[in-house]
């Protein structure tokens, strides 16, 4: 579902999740941090792009993101052969072994010492979120990206850039409606357009309305 806000603030978040007790695949937004780290899982795509950006830099910096590249990719390749053989097993102990080569880096790359500077505050941060990295090594059904969100977000996106949104609260209210419909419909394999013909339709005889859950 979309929810359209002023901002991205905490309290928009604690609302659209107050009744959620799952497990929240995000990026490293502040907004997040209110959740308890045994419930989120910090998306490595957004991770991967982090230490791209390092990478590109020199000294510590750029040592500290090609190490944070080579974790990454033997991460994805240890998630694509789970997801053809499904042996959870074996998953976590490619996980156990990148967790334990992981740690020492982001000790060495938090330090103090002036050359330092550009590359502690990314090191701080995974220390700080470090049990919510590897959530989806134990969780059922959690994955280590949210690129399944960001897909489905694109349109809105582009829709926001192109609209520039609407300039009432009621108009608001429409839109992250409609979007919520139109992703929801493409995800089951449904016609928008009957499901909205469906819907007008008995909401005018008083029927009961057509369900997306």
């Amino acid at each position: 579902m979309f929810k359209v806000t002023p901002n991205r603030h905490e309290q928009h978040l604690r609302e659209l999740l107050a009744d959620h007790q799952g497990v929240v695949t995000s990026d490293r937004w502040w907004a997040y941090d209110h959740l308890p780290l045994a419930r989120r899982q910090v998306c490595w795509s957004h991770l991967q792009r982090d230490f791209q950006a390092q990478a590109e830099g020199s000294g510590a910096e750029h040592e500290l993101g090609t190490a944070g590249l080579r974790i990454c990719e033997r991460l994805f390749w240890a998630w694509e052969v789970y997801q053809h053989t499904h042996d959870r097993r074996q998953l976590q102990l490619e996980i156990r072994a990148l967790r334990r080569e992981l740690k020492p880096i982001l000790r060495q790359y938090r330090g103090k010492a002036p050359r330092y500077k550009r590359s502690r505050g990314l090191a701080r941060n995974l220390l700080k979120a470090w049990p919510a990295l590897w959530t989806f090594a134990t969780r059922p059904g959690v994955t280590p990206t949210n690129n399944h969100a960001e897909r489905g977000l694109r349109g809105a996106v582009i829709y926001r850039k192109l609209s520039l949104g609407s300039q009432s609260d009621q108009g608001e209210q429409r839109i992250e409606r409609l979007l919520s419909a139109s992703i929801s419909c493409r995800l089951q394999h449904r016609s928008l357009f009957a499901y909205l013909a469906e819907l007008l339709d008995n909401h005018a005889r008083g029927d009961p309305l057509p369900q997306l859950a």
